[in-house]
């Protein structure tokens, strides 16, 4: 199914960057927020992390200078460890004993968050948030067409 959704992603992510001109917040977003979009809070966090990714290279940007390339490692690498810090909420919230599921807030993979941060600082963050979220609904409704339009089995444990 993940094979599936990732190649679907590439193609509507191909044709969203050819007729609109927008990413899809890189090549293989799509396909994996397409898995999930039966968990809302997962996308949330994914969405979360994204955010603070891209607030925190905006301000290194201010000190350090960051182009091209250097500008894609540090959101991957700013990304990674914000989708890692979602988890670590997890731990940290079982051993003080706080009650509260973190576990639905936990990002997306660990890359995820980092290329959707680029494409925000790319063409900026209402552009790639909808154009994601376009993209993902599309691939998710055509796995349900492939399918035969059963749900239930499409869901990412």
């Amino acid at each position: 199914m993940m094979y599936q959704s990732i190649g679907l992603g590439l193609v509507v992510s191909l044709v969203f960057s050819e007729i609109l001109g927008l990413a899809a917040g890189g090549l293989v977003v799509p396909g994996y927020i397409a898995l999930y979009l039966d968990q809302p809070l997962r996308i949330a966090g994914t969405i979360l992390a994204a955010l603070v990714t891209y607030g925190s290279v905006k301000l290194i940007s201010r000190v350090v200078l960051l182009y091209g390339r250097r500008t894609m490692v540090f959101c991957v690498l700013a990304g990674y460890l914000f989708g890692y810090l979602t988890r670590y909420l997890l731990i940290f919230n079982a051993q003080i004993g706080l009650g509260v599921d973190y576990s639905v807030l936990q990002s997306i993979g660990y890359i995820i968050p980092g290329l959707i941060a680029y494409w925000m600082l790319r063409q900026g963050v209402v552009e790639t948030l909808c154009t994601m979220l376009m993209a993902a609904f599309i691939v998710r409704l055509g796995l349900v067409v492939a399918h035969g339009g059963r749900l239930i089995e499409l869901a990412v444990g």
